[in-house]
């Protein structure tokens, strides 16, 4: 937490008017691009701080490139989970990370922070509720809510996100993997790791939570819970489900363990 006098990169988002703000200061080394130290000043909530401070510990020695690549959803592991309406904070550490390697750069803010303005009480614009929902498989109106606050203030909005969500999810469905008839024991473990990713694991980072996959053995599956779900009373519950949608997608035959 802090301020560099000598900042190479300043990012700066949120607004203090809508609740939090962030300004991100980067020094960089010139010759190799590669972040050097990372402090930040965070005007909002335990959530907002957390998160940012968590930011700065994950891009320090990255190079410009590798760091943009950190997500939100990185920043939430970082931390074991964040409370799922407080996710924006997470959103609000990423966009800042783009700013700060854009101003960097000399190039021009990201273009998600124009375009035609949807929730006006949190200034949120279409652009980025596409984004958002597209980046964290968001469907519903109040998961947008959680990442982005837009419809938390007066709820004028919400039927014009909700009719956002459904333009995004008509033209482009969220595609389940084909289970192939027979798998070798590489594809197996291939086709396992791409439905985590893509059908397991954005479902249980919307509630702060996670999954790892430990290994796979044939078709005894090794997981390890983290986040909010890593000891929650519903365990057994997430696991079953887990078994059900990895026995519906790669084989009737998989057997779910978890690992503390």
């Amino acid at each position: 937490m802090g301020e560099i006098k000598d900042a190479a990169a300043i990012g700066e988002v949120g607004s203090i008017v809508c609740g939090d703000a962030l300004k991100l200061f980067l020094k960089i080394d010139r010759e190799t691009d590669r972040i050097t130290d990372a402090k930040f000043q965070t005007f909002g909530c335990a959530s907002a701080i957390a998160s940012s401070s968590a930011l700065t510990e994950l891009i320090k020695g990255k190079s410009l490139d590798e760091a943009l690549k950190v997500t939100n959803r990185d920043i939430v592991e970082f931390l074991g989970g964040l409370p799922k309406e407080k996710m924006h904070c997470s959103v609000m550490g990423q966009e800042a990370l783009e700013a700060a390697i854009a101003n960097y750069r000399g190039e021009a803010p990201p273009v998600r922070e124009k375009g035609r303005l949807v929730c006006k009480c949190f200034d949120v614009t279409e652009e980025k509720i596409r984004k958002i929902a597209e980046e964290n498989h968001l469907t519903t109106v109040d998961e947008i809510t959680n990442f982005t606050k837009a419809g938390g203030g007066c709820g004028e909005c919400r039927p014009e996100i909700e009719t956002i969500l459904d333009s995004i999810w008509t033209l482009k469905p969220p595609g389940k993997p084909v289970k192939p008839k027979k798998l070798t024991n590489l594809q197996k473990i291939a086709l396992i790791q791409e439905i985590i990713e893509t059908e397991i694991r954005p479902g249980l980072q919307v509630d702060g939570g996670d999954i790892e996959l430990i290994d796979v053995d044939r078709n005894r599956v090794t997981i390890a819970l983290r986040g909010m779900c890593a000891g929650c009373l519903m365990a057994d519950v997430t696991i079953k489900g887990i078994q059900e949608k990895l026995r519906e997608l790669v084989s009737a035959d998989i057997i779910v363990e978890a690992r503390g």
